[in-house]
């Protein structure tokens, strides 16, 4: 369903009528983005972790040959192409993480992550297995970023093709997951205040949160959308420009950034654009970064320690994902083998994958 257009007058910007454009209250109506894993399923990825617990490699060593799935790929193979090419996201159900230990849901985890694409770094500490937890900061710290807190996140979009999460352990109260197509968004845009559309065409300046790749500077500018190949292509982390703001070198928000940037925010709050999700143990949410912005309510967590709220991350690099402008690689975060995004590479930082926040 669309929403009411607030002006009569369009601009000659394009609109963009693909799989990825999308309605929440549209996709609440369906299930076709929902996957349930099978006994059949459990019973595969039980075989496959013993596999991996015999190789007696590190998780960043593991690859497929270690984690060998057969009927689960080729499902896994459906959600990936649905995630890259089509609507955008999927919600996979059902890993028994209840019945593991950290070390076979992480394996788990990781070994799933293997027919979606290839792990990056998602800080300045090289960990290509993330943590979703609440390490007591505080988000108004510049170099603290949100996944480390029990804050608000505002709608955004992550360093890489896919980003992927399992729930281990669900808070109190709040937390919920809410997506929005940013295909669906730049259309209303266009179709309300093309003016402040032009404007999210133009650089916007983000913080690095002070985790530097080889000749980066601490910060780079990038548009909030950027057409390509037949697509609008989207960054965006507000977070991350506000606290730019504080850095020396920065443009200034002018008055019709911020008119843009509150455009954004308004368009993602509509309960007619964004889907909500209530994470279960054992869910993996699998979004595109290019088409979905995604968010999370505050929470409050469990007051003992061994429950409380715990996703594990993953940032995935696709060596056939979507054409994407040069600049998320050239001024963005550089570029893996295959040419992907590279999510936080730091010179000299190795690759690790702990099995506790830190």
């Amino acid at each position: 369903m669309s929403l009411q257009s607030a002006s009569p007058i369009m601009a000659d910007l394009p609109t963009f009528e693909t799989p990825q454009a999308w309605y929440g209250d549209d996709m609440a109506a369906r299930s076709d983005w929902l996957f349930h894993l099978s006994e059949e399923d459990r019973a595969e990825l039980r075989r496959a972790l013993e596999v991996a617990r015999q190789s007696a490699l590190p998780l960043p060593l593991l690859a497929r040959d270690h984690f060998p799935l057969d009927r689960l790929a080729r499902r896994l193979a459906t959600l990936r192409r649905d995630t890259l090419a089509g609507r955008g996201f999927c919600l996979l159900r059902g890993v028994p993480v209840e019945q593991y230990t950290a070390w076979e849901s992480a394996a788990a985890f990781w070994g799933v992550g293997l027919y979606l694409g290839e792990a990056v770094s998602q800080n300045g500490k090289g960990h290509v297995l993330g943590h979703v937890a609440n390490l007591g900061l505080d988000y108004a710290d510049p170099e603290v970023r949100g996944y480390q807190t029990t804050s608000l996140l505002n709608y955004h979009t992550d360093a890489s093709d896919l980003v992927a999460l399992l729930c281990l352990r669900t808070p109190q109260s709040g937390g919920l997951s809410y997506i929005a197509s940013s295909t669906t968004v730049w259309n209303e845009a266009v179709r309300r205040r093309p003016d402040l559309a032009r404007v999210l065409m133009e650089p916007f300046y983000y913080t690095r949160w002070g985790e530097l790749g080889e000749d980066r500077q601490p910060f780079y500018g990038m548009p909030v959308f950027q057409p390509c190949n037949r697509h609008i292509v989207a960054t965006y982390v507000q977070s991350a420009i506000r606290k730019a703001q504080r850095l020396p070198g920065v443009p200034r928000l002018t008055p019709q950034q911020e008119e843009a940037l509150h455009l954004v925010d308004s368009l993602t709050a509509s309960p007619s654009t964004h889907l909500g999700m209530e994470f279960r143990p054992g869910d993996i949410q699998i979004l595109c970064n290019h088409w979905i912005m995604h968010s999370r309510t505050s929470y409050i967590d469990w007051p003992e320690a061994a429950r409380r709220r715990h996703l594990l991350r993953l940032w995935l690099a696709c060596d056939d994902g979507p054409v994407l402008p040069a600049n998320f690689i050239e001024d963005m975060q550089g570029a893996t083998q295959s040419g992907r995004p590279n999510g936080i590479h730091v010179p000299g930082v190795p690759l690790s994958a702990p099995l506790e926040p830190c």
